[in-house]
């Protein structure tokens, strides 16, 4: 009888990890967002947070751990428990901002286990009212032979390399100034500290449509839903790379139990589907694109290898 009993404490023993994951969550969960709060992607995260949390019965809390282009709060998710219980929201400079600071504390298609990509966001061009210019070219007219800076929400982001990209091809030789997000950044180009840069419509919509900011042309392959009046810079006859687009996602550390990851996958492909997330995207003017972990992180791929070959096109790094 003994030696009956071991063979079946094994079963258990092994059985246990299973049983204790069909639990899971059965405590708060954690969206770290590298970002600092009021930007476009802590206004994304919760809008997700909020959806996954009613489906999976558990608070969601976001936690801002902004820093280093976004890496400093992806590195601490990446590195942290693989439980389920700290997941990390983020954007495209989970894989630009190594490429650009030339460090990789992380390795983005390694060390994370995407749940599923969100979409991506229209990112329009913006000056400050007072400039004297309605339309881009009246921008390069104006800005030649000027000291103007431009700002970014994230050093090595989208808005720091196509700011600096069209600053290059127009010659107009603008002065990059870095923030720790796109809400600082917002802060200092209303209050006239720096001339111009590119917003999300998420956070900077409202000011756009009041007045306060002035957009000349967006990013990406498509024009903003709500402006569609407004060109995007293929349209104006800039090169291809001005149509990239990047990406919203939510993502878990590579280690979590692969339960866990299949439920977390299937709670937030709910709120994907869930209409009254679908209309605030839209109301925000968010591009809507679902994809589930390996479209995603092929996608990622993609995006990696063109935002390289970008970088390195334009000598595009920082040190420190």
């Amino acid at each position: 009888m003994r030696r009956r009993s071991l063979p079946a404490l094994g079963a258990a023993l092994l059985a246990a990890p299973a049983l204790a994951q069909t639990s899971y969550p059965d405590r708060p969960i954690r969206f770290v967002v590298p970002f600092p709060a009021g930007g476009a992607t802590d206004v994304w995260a919760r809008l997700i947070a909020e959806a996954m949390s009613a489906d999976l019965g558990q608070p969601i809390v976001i936690e801002n751990r902004s820093g280093a282009g976004g890496m400093l709060g992806s590195d601490y998710v990446a590195k942290g428990p693989a439980d389920g219980y700290t997941l990390l929201y983020t954007i495209s400079p989970l894989i630009q901002s190594p490429v650009v600071f030339r460090r990789w504390p992380y390795q983005p298609l390694e060390d994370f286990a995407p749940i599923g990509k969100v979409g991506t966001t229209p990112l329009p061009f913006c000056i400050r009212p007072e400039i004297p210019a309605k339309t881009l070219a009246e921008f390069v007219a104006y800005a030649r032979g000027r000291d103007l800076s431009f700002g970014s929400y994230a050093t090595g982001s989208s808005g720091h390399a196509f700011a600096q990209l069209f600053s290059d091809v127009e010659k107009l030789n603008m002065t990059h100034i870095a923030y720790r997000g796109e809400a600082p950044m917002l802060t200092d180009i209303l209050g006239g500290r720096i001339q111009c840069g590119f917003h999300s419509m998420t956070a900077a919509g409202d000011y756009i449509r009041s007045g306060r900011l002035r957009p000349l042309a967006t990013l990406g392959k498509r024009r903003i839903p709500s402006m569609p009046d407004l060109p995007n810079f293929l349209e104006l006859g800039y090169p291809d790379a001005f149509g990239m687009a990047g990406f919203i996602g939510l993502f878990a550390p590579v280690r979590v139990p692969p339960p866990i990851l299949a439920r977390l996958e299937a709670s937030f492909a709910g709120a994907m589907r869930n209409e009254a997330v679908l209309r605030r995207l839209q109301d925000m003017d968010t591009l809507a694109g679902y994809l589930p972990p390996a479209e995603f992180k092929a996608e990622m791929a993609v995006q990696l290898r063109q935002w390289t070959e970008l970088a390195e096109s334009m000598n595009l790094s920082v040190d420190g």
